[in-house]
């Protein structure tokens, strides 16, 4: 037994369960769940023991009035109470879950198929980036939820629940990590070819690490000297076009901002660990390994070159 359980019990851990929080709401969310899956257990079993009984034990006619008691008490009565008693229980949790930030603001756009991010503190300058979200431990952080394109869901399991981003409609989910690490969020409404290409790391971090990184992330990225080839071709080959790299030239905002893409864990939205060669990979074959993303690829470019340019986005740190 113990053997057959082991898939399913390795599902409720890991960085994307919502049945091992690390934040606030998602604790609340797993606690409301145990107790609406406590309640259907015991519920099932008094059915499931009154079915045995009139089936098994006295198969016989019963009198008409017990008939009538067990629809009043168990068809009506018991229902009635045990669903008003899960409504104030879960109506309850709503003004903690609902209360305010603490002065962090996150606006996250999902469009197809990545995350445009801006953070926005309370005191000092905004910051971009994009498919990956920081944020302190202990703090209440407030994200305002958008699309630009067809209707997103964001969601990070091991933080809370998930909020819809609806085209023309600004809406507000407040998260706070409870303890430091690194989470994955996800898309979770089908937004096209490649919906299930659309994740992104939440690194929690203590908040004198977070404060310091937001600081930095407000500043241009240090361009290593050996990879200005990199980013010449970077420009000469119409990426500044679509992606934004600040200090420099490159204006873009139909794609991620590069910023400091060095820094960032993944390639592509989550697609692959952010490595030299994986970036060449992803240029070359955006097409397969993206379907349907606005970037066109590029596999005509001689291989130098798109080392060169691997290295210079390597280098935005």
């Amino acid at each position: 037994m113990v053997l057959l359980a082991s898939p399913i019990l390795a599902g409720c851990s890991g960085v994307q369960s919502a049945l091992a929080p690390a934040g606030h709401e998602a604790e609340e969310v797993a606690r409301l769940f145990l107790v609406m899956a406590v309640g259907a257990g015991v519920i099932w079993t008094l059915v499931m023991a009154a079915a045995i009984y009139a089936t098994r034990i006295r198969p016989e006619p019963h009198e008409e009035h017990i008939g009538r008691k067990l629809i009043l008490w168990g068809g009506v009565a018991f229902p009635v109470v045990v669903l008003a008693g899960l409504l104030i229980y879960g109506l309850g949790m709503m003004s903690e879950l609902r209360r305010p930030g603490e002065g962090l603001r996150i606006d996250v756009s999902g469009e197809q198929f990545w995350w445009r991010v801006t953070y926005r503190p309370k005191d000092g300058a905004e910051a971009r980036s994009a498919n990956e979200v920081r944020i302190p431990v202990g703090e209440r952080v407030e994200f305002a939820l958008t699309s630009p394109d067809v209707i997103h869901s964001f969601w990070i399991p091991a933080l809370g629940g998930k909020v819809d981003m609806i085209p023309g409609r600004e809406n507000r989910l407040v998260l706070q990590a409870e303890r430091p690490g690194t989470y994955r969020g996800v898309c979770a409404e089908f937004c096209g070819a490649s919906h299930a290409l659309m994740a992104f790391p939440v690194v929690a971090m203590a908040k004198p690490d977070f404060e310091a990184w937001l600081a930095a992330q407000a500043r241009p990225a240090a361009q290593a000297v050996e990879t200005a080839r990199g980013g010449e071709l970077f420009r000469l080959n119409g990426c500044g076009a679509c992606h934004a790299v600040a200090g420099t030239d490159a204006k873009g905002e139909v794609g991620p901002d590069l910023t400091r893409f060095g820094e960032r864990a993944t390639v592509g939205a989550g697609l692959l660990p952010n490595t030299a060669e994986n970036v060449i990979r992803f240029i070359m074959e955006t097409d397969t390994l993206k379907p349907r993303a606005k970037m066109p690829a590029y596999p005509n470019l001689p291989h130098a070159d798109l080392a060169a340019i691997a290295a210079y986005l390597g280098s935005l740190k």
